[in-house]
Formats: structure tokens, sequence, C-alpha cells
């Protein structure tokens, strides 16, 4: 089993990851180095990722490219794995060595060609605003049923000759995600995954308005599967009418949506696409 890591100037936070990934995957763990083979690509970092990266030794291989490019690392990535199933991670997340175990186990199980773990929010210390918006958008059906927005992709030998020929976009983990039919898809109830949420406003919004352009590149690409990833009014009504208390929830979710879907037509017209707008308050 080979895990992908991609990182781009990630010193402050590569360690908090591998430091779950490798103790376990040391002997008297629950998996041996042989079984276990951790490929950090450090992309044109300009901080001590590779060294933080490099300093926890087996099973850990670490990758140096010079171009700052998700896409170019995980091609480098994959060029150097062997293995299958292959899990794809970002640096910024928790996941630990048994989460990488069940995840593998599941595809193995149900011939699922592509899984993720379940996720679990950190809004410790985060402001309403932020804990309103999350409370709206982890209910939403794609966000429960999808495998973006883990941080995580599992993806089988079948699953990833699939994801392999798709067009590079720049919200890989949702065209991932769209690739599968849900049959084809699980999320493995025995993996968690943390995921760092942005800690201010300023934050979410900067995260969203990426978001939304991807979505938005998807839509537009020739190539890339249908989107299904939108939020539809339907699915916010329907959650009013569950939990009527939800609805000054809802209205925020709705203003952050709106403001993200402004400046994100803003950012294409200026840069096509160019820009990631990467949270770093997530990395704090």
């Amino acid at each position: 089993m080979t895990v992908v890591v991609p990182a781009h100037n990630e010193a402050r936070v590569i360690g908090r990851l591998l430091g779950q990934l490798v103790p376990a995957a040391r002997p008297g763990g629950t998996a041996s180095p042989a079984s276990l083979d951790v490929i950090v690509v450090a992309n044109g970092c300009t901080d001590d990722t590779a060294g933080v990266a490099g300093s926890f030794g087996p099973p850990v291989r670490v990758l140096t490219i010079p171009v700052a490019s998700k896409r170019a690392a995980l091609l480098a990535g994959d060029q150097a794995a062997s293995g299958f199933p292959r899990i794809y991670v970002d640096a910024d997340v928790e996941l630990g060595a048994a989460d990488i175990q069940a995840l593998g186990a599941a595809l193995s199980r149900t011939g699922a060609l592509a899984g993720g773990p379940r996720r679990e929010l950190d809004l410790t210390g985060r402001p309403w605003l932020v804990r309103w918006y999350y409370a709206v958008w982890e209910q939403l059906p794609e966000v429960r049923t999808g495998l973006f927005g883990r941080g995580v992709i599992a993806l089988s030998e079948a699953g990833y000759a699939r994801v392999a020929s798709l067009p590079p976009l720049l919200a890989d983990d949702l065209v991932a995600s769209l690739a599968f039919k849900p049959e084809e898809r699980v999320i493995v109830p025995g993996a968690r995954v943390v995921v760092h949420t942005p800690r201010t406003v300023r934050d979410l919004l900067r995260r969203r308005v990426r978001a939304t352009m991807g979505v938005n590149q998807v839509e537009e690409s020739g190539g890339a599967p249908e989107s299904t990833a939108r939020t539809r009014p339907r699915d916010l009504l329907a959650l009013v009418r569950a939990r009527p208390l939800m609805a000054p929830q809802v209205a925020v979710f709705l203003a952050v949506a709106v403001l993200a879907r402004r400046q994100a037509a803003r950012e294409v017209r200026r840069r096509e696409y160019s820009t990631w707008l990467r949270d770093e308050s997530s990395r704090g």
C-alpha cells in the first residue's frame, strides 16, 4: 500500500500528519515498513518541508521537485509508487496508520474503486459564523456522500486508471469524486480524518472562492465528469423544514455562498483559474 503526500511549504504541519502515520508503521505497530510506503513530494518549497519529512526515516521517502504544483507532485509521486491501493493525502490533515489500513481493507472487501474516511471537522476556537457555515455544509447530501473535502482519497488499481485519464483541474478531489458512481465509491466508517477548518471568516471566504472556482472549471472543461456538486436550493429548503432552528445558519451559508460566487467570477476573469488561494490559517 502506498501513500502519496503532495506538500508545498508544509513544514509547519507535515510532522503532525507523519507523526501519526509512521509510529504505527514500525515493528510492533499495526503495519510493517514493508507493507506501507509513504511518499512525500515537496514541490516548489521555500521552507524545510523536505527536511521535516525526511527526519521520520522509513517508511517515508521524500521527493523534491522545483515547481510548485500539486498536479506535478501527484504525477511525481505516482511515478515513484508501485503499490495499490494508493492513497492520496493532503499534508494539512490528520490521519493515522490504522485509518490507512481501514481504507485499504475496505476497497479490497467491497470491491469499490475509490474510498474516503469519515470526516471530522476541527472547529475549535472558530468564530460562530464559521461554525454556522459548516453546520449547514456538513448536512448537504453531496458533502456527506462525496469524496471531496476530506483531504484523503484512496484508489484501487482500476480506480487509479480512471482518474489518471482525467484533465488537470483545480478541484482535483472533486473531479476524482465525480469520476465514480455512488456504488463505485465508499465512505469507510472505520477510518477517520481530521480536517482543520479556516480560523477566520475571511479565510473561510477565501477557501470557498477557491472551491467555487474549482466547480466552475469542472463544469466548463471538456473531458471532465458531469458536476453534481452545486448546492441546490431544495437541499437547503429540506434542511430548514427538517430543522427549523437551523434557519439562521442556512442564511449565513447562503450569504457566504453568494459572496464566494461573486468573488470567484472576478478571480476567473483576472487570472483564469491560475491562483490557488490557499487557506494558510488552517496550517497554524
